[in-house]
């Protein structure tokens, strides 16, 4: 068979599956002939995305001591040793999206700047330019940072809900900080959730190579339009195994207005625990419907309370969306306002009925850090949140603060205090004297560590 006849196959096969219109419209641009046949690239997208797809570099001083006695300042005093802690700086690399050339708006990870004290973007181009933190929602992992808009590129921004399986994409990032590469694949699932990786999902699945460095990077169509940003991988074996997840860009874009408005996202509440229909359930309920989440408790004076809902009521649509399961429903209602109205499809046996509920304010009672001691002024404690270590919470915190130059960040949880196991704000007050030092352990993801205000 000559060379001709395999070129005429090739273009045949491909165009045959639906891809004449990604390769021929002027959006995607021409493509180049070679031997006066067309052979399909997707250079010519590529040259005008990958402008607006960036290096992120960020920087993280840690106080550090190699003797874990010299953390116990009773033991210094004893044996009158000086303090000898000092300062490591850790380094990570991760990948962002310029969204608004204008205000020069990046939308990466959070994982990726968290608790960074110096965020360097890097384009294209080879500039570096020092970005500020404009606010992120860890419980989304999605973070909004800002650079000098100067001569900027941006990407368009895609409608995730009309991606379908099957689509092709193509993920740019910079893994494994050896610059900025380009993978390509397609979309093999919508709508993946339950996996444990984020507080809320609803992720993209993809085949397209992504590596450590690629989080926060694009995942585009064709066109060259942002559909989603590069999140995770699910690696058994530590390598990729074509599987990996990007969060859609409609989950992205109201949580990147609340950002950019307030700092950060403020989630309301609909007061309702829900969990998933088990075959065992719908046959203990006698449903006809098997899928659905199944209401196990309602908090009091709730806005799902106030509307009428009542435990073993099974929620099966939310604001016209299919509720499959109890993920489904946190979603939704995560990504509302408060003063938002949702409304609820729900079964009470074998009968549909139909609400709306105004979703409220979640109440989280803050203390002003200074109130329990001096040394913490500018800092704001709330209780630790369900799924976390128990103790305090740092929710906010002054840069310019004493508390965060000694280390404290936000999100740091507070288990004990002068040597004693604190679960609670009141725990704390009791063992802290505001006339003396403190000697506080902090649990910061998976690590632990003292720090001493004096």
């Amino acid at each position: 068979m000559n060379t001709s006849l395999i070129k005429k196959l090739f273009l045949t096969s491909i165009f045959s599956i639906g891809l004449t219109s990604s390769f021929t419209t002027p959006a995607a641009g021409l493509p180049p002939f070679v031997e006066g046949q067309a052979l399909p690239s997707l250079a010519p997208m590529l040259e005008r995305s990958m402008p607006a797809v960036v290096n992120i570099s960020t920087s993280t001083n840690v106080q550090v001591n190699d003797n874990p006695l010299m953390q116990d300042p009773y033991f210094r005093q004893f044996f009158n040793v000086p303090k000898q802690s000092r300062q490591q700086q850790k380094n990570s690399l991760g990948s962002g999206v310029i969204i608004d050339s204008k205000q020069g708006l990046v939308l990466t990870n959070n994982h990726v700047i968290d608790k960074a004290d110096k965020i360097v973007v890097t384009l294209t181009d080879g500039r570096q330019l020092n970005a500020e933190l404009i606010g992120t929602d860890p419980e989304a992992d999605i973070a909004v940072i800002k650079v000098p808009a100067d001569n900027l590129t941006q990407l368009a921004i895609a409608d995730s809900s009309q991606a379908k399986v099957g689509d092709f994409v193509v993920a740019i990032g910079n893994p494994f900080g050896l610059g900025q590469t380009v993978t390509s694949g397609i979309i093999s699932a919508l709508g993946r959730s339950g996996l444990g990786i984020e507080g809320y999902e609803d992720f993209i699945q993809t085949d397209a190579s992504i590596n450590p460095g690629n989080s926060g990077g694009a995942l585009v169509n064709l066109r060259g339009e942002l559909i989603g940003m590069n999140t995770a991988i699910l690696a058994p074996t530590g390598g990729n195994v074509g599987i990996g997840f990007a969060i859609p860009t409609n989950m992205i874009l109201p949580i990147k207005e609340s950002l950019v408005k307030h700092g950060e996202v403020k989630r309301g509440l609909l007061g309702v625990t829900t969990q998933d229909l088990t075959p065992e359930l719908v046959n203990a309920f006698n449903l006809e419907n098997k899928h659905g989440a199944a209401i196990s408790h309602i908090e009091s004076n709730s806005p799902a309370a106030k509307a009428g809902l009542e435990p073993g009521d099974i929620i099966v649509s939310a604001n016209d969306k299919p509720v499959k399961n109890s993920q489904d429903i946190r979603n939704i209602v995560g990504l509302l306002q408060i003063g938002d109205s949702v409304s609820i499809e729900y079964y009470r046996g074998n009968d549909k009925k139909s609400v709306i509920a105004t979703i409220g304010k979640q109440e989280i009672p803050q203390y002003a850090g200074e109130k329990i001691h001096p040394l913490l002024k500018a800092t704001v404690l709330t209780p630790t949140l369900k799924d976390q270590v128990e103790g305090v919470l740092i929710n906010k915190i002054d840069t310019t603060s004493y508390a965060w130059k000694v280390g404290l960040r936000v999100g740091d949880i507070i288990i004990s205090a002068n040597r004693y196991r604190i679960h609670n704000i009141d725990e704390f007050q009791k063992v802290v004297d505001p006339r003396s030092a403190l000697l506080i352990n902090i649990q910061r993801g998976q690590e632990g560590f003292f720090v001493v205000l004096r």
